[in-house]
């Protein structure tokens, strides 16, 4: 039956039934997800288990979905590769090439070494070493995209071990043969790794001579469409060119969106193609769980559940001597780990592969498959949570070092040429933003020390004339030959959150009035830094908001004065203006109306105004005579210290600090312990957290109207 006869006739195509039932299940139970606060891609890979063949079988196509799942693949690469940059890629090469070897080699051989102990050939060992080696790159990087971490340290480790275990690919596709002795020889593999990276190397050249004018042309035609045709066609036409020397269509894809950050319209092309990738990775999230057979799973589940452990085992320790080998630190390393604790979509490909010439995972034919999937799938499920743990664990891990550098360090003797320094500024580290901070210190004529452990960037700053100590600063001593109890300022401008958590609990214990600067990327940073005693966080996401606002008001010819006063009131309180969201009733943030001549004028409230109008919405919205009987959420099992929940009185109908000080404030906390009711974070004075660091008690909830969250301070978790 031709197009117009299933039209005509009113027919509905056998593929449509399909990708109506694998779209309708996905968007219903992704939303039963979010309700349950589940990461999205859990519920997608639990949609797939549920419409798969071996539950209620409402998708029976295996190659519609197979084929929308890899173009999920490229495309969710290719954004990524948008978003990261050659320079960047140049910068972790050591964790590609030697800590993404490793770890291939060691998951390869540990999984081996464990199968021949119960008597699987060496052939059959190395095969399945081979698939438990490989990691998703898939669902760790758009976790990691999700939750903002893909530069944080062990973000970076994670990519760059993926990106070696996608070249391994190439070479273990190509062993495959050798290892069941149908063919295959070492003259092969040489000449496959070969073609691979001439192309890869092909693809960096054009990024930096061709892509930016070939994007620069099309953009000046001003046409949408044009636009998204050329993204998409060097997205998929990119993959399949390294496809045809042999390289990962994923790798082939990441490719391709390094070629299109190299241009001056990467985010234009970004905020193009987004739609389509949060479609299609979504179907590839599906396809893996279709192939989950939940028969097997129950009468096999000792064998399952032996699949998931062993794997646990090898890829843990395995991806933790190699982070660890390269000097990362024990947080990064244990994060690290868990991120990486999975078996990959490729190894479907190699594990395929390994079938059509008489392989099969442990060598246990048929069973051994299946085995392979159920654990597989299952270990993709608990990723997003393992991930969540390895963060928790690592969290733990930094307050245990700093506890234990602060309490065990003696002071030592500073350096003649540190001694001479007083009321100076510790610049930690020595990036890029710390480089030029330290040019305008220079100018001003203001007393400085740069502190660095990289002796690259120790090198150039002496070269320089720049009064530098070597040495990691998160170390109590190396804080100390700095002079941090005679400094004014530490500013950190190009340090990850979690290294900067535990350098300010060191320096803040050597000097409470030290005060610390601090530049990160995201606004998520900011609440977590402000806590751990930063007394100044620096996003660049909210300061690029800041300034359109300070655009926007200088159009509406809102007087300098004005402007100054309103720029602060934004970026105090840790952007706490930008972050309101002003209730019904509650005044607008900017005012305007048009003058006698015809011009708008546009007036802001000060930020007095703004923060007594909060006060006294928060003030009339306590009842000081209800007893309040808190909830956790049973999902949230990470604290430890929910004995310690009372039924409670509001101490105050606002801050009772403020009140008494006459002060005021943006959000109120209620302690679960004992009542008290103090300002939160983003307000100027803290006492909720005050509180907790002078009673104990580290439980509070939220008391704005419409949220019902709980915290804890000791835990670092939700209730």
């Amino acid at each position: 039956m031709n197009l117009p006869t299933i039209f005509a006739s009113g027919a509905v195509p056998a593929y449509l039934t399909d990708a109506v039932a694998l779209l309708v299940a996905g968007a219903i139970i992704a939303y039963i997800s979010f309700r349950f606060r589940l990461v999205p891609i859990v519920g997608f890979l639990l949609a797939g288990v549920l419409i798969g063949p071996h539950a209620l079988g409402l998708v029976r196509n295996r190659e519609l979905v197979d084929n929308a799942a890899e173009v999920g693949v490229i495309l969710l690469l290719f954004t990524i590769g948008i978003e990261f940059s050659l320079e960047k890629l140049a910068s972790i090469k050591r964790l590609i090439f030697v800590g993404g070897g490793l770890q291939v080699v060691l998951a390869s051989l540990a999984t081996m070494g464990l199968l021949a102990v119960f008597g699987v050939n060496w052939r059959a060992g190395l095969f399945t070493g081979f698939l438990v080696a490989l990691s998703s790159t898939a669902i760790v990087l758009k976790v990691l995209g999700d939750r903002s971490e893909t530069n944080s340290a062990q973000g970076q480790v994670g990519l760059g071990l993926l990106i070696f275990q996608d070249l391994a690919i190439i070479v273990m596709v190509l062993l495959v043969p050798m290892l069941s002795g149908t063919g295959g020889s070492a003259l092969g593999i040489v000449w496959a790794l070969g073609k691979a990276l001439a192309i890869i190397f092909l693809v960096l050249f054009v990024a930096r001579k061709l892509m930016p004018k070939i994007l620069e042309k099309v953009a000046e035609t001003c046409s949408p469409e044009l636009f998204l045709l050329t993204v998409i066609a060097i997205c998929f036409g990119t993959a399949y060119l390294t496809s045809l020397a042999g390289v990962s269509l994923s790798l082939g894809a990441f490719l391709a969106g390094l070629l299109v950050s190299e241009s001056r319209f990467s985010h234009h092309a970004l905020g193009e193609i987004m739609p389509l990738q949060i479609l299609f990775s979504a179907t590839f999230f599906v396809s893996v769980g279709i192939l989950l057979d939940l028969r097997f799973l129950v009468t096999h589940l000792p064998l399952a559940l032996a699949v998931i452990g062993v794997t646990l085992l090898v890829k843990i320790v395995t991806t933790a001597l190699s982070v660890r080998a390269l000097g990362y630190s024990l947080p990064v390393t244990a994060a690290s780990a868990l991120m990486l604790a999975q078996i990959g979509e490729f190894s479907f490909v190699l594990e395929r592969a390994g079938r059509e010439v008489g392989l099969s995972p442990a060598g246990m034919e048929a069973s051994g498959s299946q085995a392979f999937i159920a654990g597989t799938v299952m270990l993709m499920v608990v990723t997003p949570f393992l991930m969540q743990i390895g963060s928790r664990l690592a969290g733990k891990i930094e307050r245990k070092a700093t506890a234990r550098a602060v309490a065990g360090m003696d002071a030592a003797p500073a350096p003649e040429h540190v001694q001479q320094l007083d009321a100076h500024v510790i610049v930690a580290g020595y990036g890029q933003a710390a480089r030029r901070l330290v040019h305008v210190l220079s100018g001003s004529g203001i007393p400085y020390l740069i502190t660095t452990l990289s002796p690259g960037g120790a090198n150039e700053a002496e070269a320089a004339g720049l009064t530098v100590l070597r040495g990691d600063y998160s170390k109590r001593n190396i804080l100390e030959h700095a002079g941090v109890a005679r400094a004014q300022m530490m500013v950190i401008a190009d340090d990850d959150p979690t290294m900067t958590h535990h350098v300010v609990a060191v320096a803040k214990t050597l000097n409470p009035n030290l005060r610390v600067v601090v530049r990160t990327r995201y606004i998520s940073d900011v609440q977590s830094l402000t806590e751990a005693g930063v007394d100044s966080v620096i996003a660049e996401e909210m300061e690029s908001i800041a300034r359109i606002f300070t655009e926007v008001m200088q159009h509406y010819q809102i007087p300098a004065e004005e402007i100054d006063a309103n720029e602060k009131a934004i970026r105090s309180g840790g952007y706490a203006a930008l972050l309101h969201q002003p209730e019904a009733g509650e005044p607008p943030s900017v005012v305007c109306h048009v003058n006698l001549d015809g011009v708008m004028e546009c007036r802001v409230p000060s930020a007095t105004e703004v923060a007594s109008g909060l006060a006294r919405r928060n003030e009339n919205g306590i009842d000081t005579e209800q007893t309040i009987v808190f909830t956790p959420n049973p999902a949230d099992t990470i604290c430890t210290h929910l004995d310690q929940i009372r039924p409670v009185v509001p101490s105050a109908r606002g801050c009772e600090e403020c009140l008494a000080l006459g002060d005021s404030w943006v959000h109120l906390r209620l302690c679960l312990t004992c009542g008290h009711v103090g300002c939160c974070d983003s307000s100027k004075n803290k006492h909720a957290s005050a509180h907790f660091a002078q009673q104990g008690h580290p439980l509070m909830a939220s008391l704005e109207p419409g949220e019902s969250w709980g915290w804890c301070y000791e835990d670092e978790a939700y209730l």
